[in-house]
């Protein structure tokens, strides 16, 4: 079980208060959500859209033993320890690499704009053949959830592997320079998020601050066909280089691939003879392979243990997850985020899958795309193939782009093409009215739709 003295703490977070007659008490875990807390905790009041101090009440009766606070110990409540420090977050953060500085593992970051919870899912499996790993868990990859995800780390833990998400400039920087990686993994660049950036090559300045933190001598795992990422490495750095990707002129690159409806199989340059299975289809998860194939390498795993690793691998929930649906259908939930790029990316995967069964395509729309977003949608027609699909239903007011600019194509007069607004009963109805016997549905759609809802509502 983690324990901390409280002076363990308060040295850490620089307490700016007197604790000496608390030194020895300790909190056995760390938490800012009161409904989620456990006896023993130490609570975080968060100030965000509500003041986390509004709930620490709650949070006594929770068992809650000690607080971080930054009010006046003058409103302080009683029956429990306060630390008092001038910026609770910032306390978080300083508590979380002071514990990560103590445990010494080495530290796997990795982001991109898509593939970067699927290549963590991979790569943890891989270090998990060899070494006590802790990962992050669901999408705790922000700036409060990268904290409470070292905070949860076992003593044990030989190495981290963090999944660092952002959708703002110098996100990435301050989660690297917390975590200090060993190693960072950059999945590729696509367009989540483009609102908040000028462009591609923005988001791709800002995947590229994973290396603000990277330790000196580290090693830089990086996709090299995204060339807005390649021209970063032209200058002299601290840190080694490994590139993966489609291309040969990359260090580690597939010479085969094949992808059937529920796996991947792959070779790659390094060992050709050899596959790998992947429990997944999609050909484009090869490249969250080799990412998380280099990491393996460059912790000395194994190449029999690598293989091992990515073929026992599994996802988070609610990514490329198979489960039986109403009526013996098959569904492949892959409803918890999309961008432009994956969406093409799953859509052609699905379609081109040798299954006969017919085919439903289920695509909610995508968000934070910015001015461009009604064309990224329209774009989506070009990875559809009528003689593919049985079955195009849309939802949400930006997929209205896609529906019109598939009504009117004749090759699409065969296909059942219908497009639901923003209801989501309807749309279950829709769907429980018309799926038939083993057809195979595509969910996929940003997080905000709940297409998520949809799937538990059609799940037997």
């Amino acid at each position: 079980m983690l324990s901390w003295k409280i002076s363990a703490v308060a040295q850490a977070v620089g307490a700016l208060n007197d604790l000496a007659d608390y030194a020895d008490q300790r909190v056995t875990s760390v938490s800012f959500d009161t409904r989620k807390l456990q006896s023993n905790a130490l609570f975080v009041p968060l100030i965000a859209d509500n003041d986390g101090h509004e709930y620490i009440d709650q949070a006594i009766e929770k068992g809650a033993v000690a607080a971080f606070w930054s009010r006046d110990l003058a409103d302080a409540p009683e029956g429990i320890t306060l630390i008092e420090v001038e910026d609770t977050h910032e306390a978080l953060k300083a508590f979380a690499q002071s514990y990560l500085r103590a445990i010494q593992p080495k530290v796997v970051g990795i982001t991109g704009s898509n593939g970067k919870t699927t290549t963590k899912d991979m790569t943890a499996s891989i270090l998990e053949t060899t070494y006590r790993t802790h990962k992050t868990d669901g999408n705790f990859n922000n700036d409060i959830g990268l904290p409470i995800t070292i905070l949860q780390m076992p003593r044990d833990t030989e190495v981290l592997v963090l999944e660092m998400g952002m959708n703002h400039p110098h996100e990435i920087s301050e989660l690297s320079l917390l975590a200090e990686p060993d190693i960072a993994v950059i999945t590729m660049v696509g367009e989540s998020h483009i609102e908040f950036f000028d462009s591609r090559d923005g988001i791709a300045a800002a995947k590229f601050e994973i290396v603000d933190g990277l330790k000196n001598e580290g090693d830089l795992i990086v996709n090299g066909d995204e060339e807005m990422l390649m021209k970063r490495l032209s200058d002299p750095h601290h840190f080694n280089q490994t590139t993966f990707g489609q291309k040969e002129n990359n260090d580690i690159y597939p010479v085969f691939i094949e992808s059937s409806m529920k796996k991947t199989i792959f070779s790659t340059n390094l060992d050709p003879k050899t596959a790998i299975c992947l429990p997944l289809p999609g050909e484009y998860n090869v490249n969250n392979a080799l990412a998380a194939l280099a990491v393996g390498l460059a912790l000395d795993v194994s190449y029999k243990n690598i293989i091992k690793g990515l073929s026992e691998f599994q996802l988070t929930a609610h990514r490329l997850e198979w489960v039986l649906g109403f009526n013996q259908s098959q569904l492949l939930n892959d409803a918890y985020n999309a961008s432009p790029t994956s969406m093409k990316a799953s859509i052609g995967s699905f379609l081109n899958s040798d299954n006969p069964s017919p085919k439903w395509l289920v695509l909610g729309e995508m968000g934070e795309l910015g001015e461009e977003s009604e064309r990224y949608h329209r774009e989506l027609s070009e990875v559809i193939d009528a003689d593919q699909v049985d079955h195009v239903l849309l939802y949400g007011r930006l997929m209205k782009e896609l529906y019109d600019e598939l009504k009117d194509d004749v090759d699409f007069q065969a296909v059942n093409l219908h497009y639901i607004e923003s209801d989501l009963d309807q749309l279950i109805d829709y769907l429980k009215d018309n799926i038939q016997h083993k057809d195979y549905l595509l969910f996929k759609s940003s997080f905000s739709t709940n297409l998520i809802q949809v799937v538990e509502e059609l799940k037997i």
